[in-house]
């Protein structure tokens, strides 16, 4: 018996609801109770990477699932076993070519002929590619673990100095002592402090709202500056710190602030990394701006590490590193700085034999 045609008020009521599913920012696909998929909008297609959707198709042909241990996922017993409305947001979807997978957020509805019927008669499913929030949550999530790690640490040091000094103030009053227990409680809250710094100035260059204010820099009163700050603590290591300033160097136009930062860092970095020998800052001009070198003859820094040292949290595994504290937070917030005023960072560096880090500064 030949199929009837359908009447005009059905074709236009689902050409109606084909527009209406098709302005869906999210892939919406309806099925029938045998699973195969009858509608579908656009938003699919461009999820799963289709042209067209065959008529018929299974829904387990088309949406191939895996859990976070690559385990296969039975996405027809998942939805045969929905009752009402089920929520997913631990799937990947694997594609047929070598693309990478996307995580899936997917919602499957049941719809019944009655409320009180307890089989479904067709099935809705909503998908949505949310690979980018999941890398976000999982950015968060080692991001409080590894700052509440390093808080932890230095405030579990200072509490135990502070303690002791108190204790000896109490029971022998031994004034050589509580000094050192007070340096050590002190070392500690100056790291706290700038973990706190580098905290801030990630916030704010994480929601672009770090202000840009340049002025003329007189480049040999900053690198006279830096040196003479760092002095104290290079020579305490007996460390040789040499400043070494072309004598063609100008004045630098761009933000102060922001630059001695990002130098501030790379000499801190040298003097954690640098057991002997001797930690340089120097400049020289180039056409339009300066050239900025931090070197040391330090523990050096393998290629492979070379890659990831402006990534964020990112430490070296080699055990020396492991031997100071840090966030991993430093040379990121750096990195976002040199951005920030236009300029560029080179690394040369042998494992073993020191670094130079080189910054390349153009008038703004």
């Amino acid at each position: 018996m030949p199929k009837q045609k359908k009447s005009e008020p059905e074709r236009i009521s689902k050409n109606t609801l084909i527009t209406l599913i098709n302005s869906v920012s999210e892939g919406v696909i309806a099925l029938r109770k045998d699973l195969s998929v009858s509608i579908y909008n656009g938003a699919t297609l461009n999820i799963i990477n289709l042209n067209v959707i065959s008529p018929e198709t299974k829904i387990n042909q088309l949406l191939k699932l895996i859990d976070q241990q690559n385990n296969p996922v039975d996405i027809n017993k998942i939805i045969q076993e929905t009752s009402s409305t089920e929520t997913y947001r631990n799937f990947r979807l694997l594609y047929p070519d070598d693309e990478p997978m996307i995580n899936l957020y997917l919602n499957i509805s049941t719809i019944k002929a009655n409320f009180n019927d307890k089989l479904a008669i067709a099935y809705v499913i909503l998908i949505r590619d949310i690979t980018q929030e999941k890398s976000l949550e999982e950015e968060r999530d080692e991001f409080i673990s590894v700052v509440s790690h390093e808080l932890r640490t230095p405030i579990a040091i200072s509490e135990g100095n502070i303690s002791n000094a108190l204790f000896i103030a109490d029971k022998t009053k031994d004034i050589g002592a509580i000094k050192q227990a007070l340096s050590n409680a002190h070392s500690q809250i100056l790291y706290l402090a700038d973990m706190v710094n580098d905290l801030s100035t990630l916030s704010r260059a994480d929601r672009d709202i770090l202000k840009l204010d340049c002025i003329k820099i007189n480049v040999v009163s900053l690198i006279d500056e830096l040196y003479k700050n760092y002095y104290p603590e290079i020579i305490a290591k007996k460390i040789k710190f040499i400043k070494e300033l072309s004598p063609e160097i100008r004045l630098l136009n761009t933000s102060e602030l922001y630059l001695k930062e990002i130098l501030q860092n790379f000499i801190t970095n040298a003097i954690k990394y640098t057991y002997s020998g001797f930690i340089s800052i120097g400049a020289k001009p180039y056409p339009d701006g300066i050239i900025f070198e931090v070197t040391d003859s330090g523990i050096g820094i393998s290629k492979n590490d070379q890659k990831k040292v402006f990534d964020k949290f990112f430490r070296s595994e080699d055990y020396r590193t492991k031997q100071t504290m840090g966030t991993g937070l430093g040379l990121y917030v750096t990195k976002k700085l040199i951005t920030l005023i236009g300029a560029e960072v080179q690394i040369e560096s042998t494992l073993n034999h020191g670094s130079t880090f080189r910054l390349k500064v153009p008038n703004l």
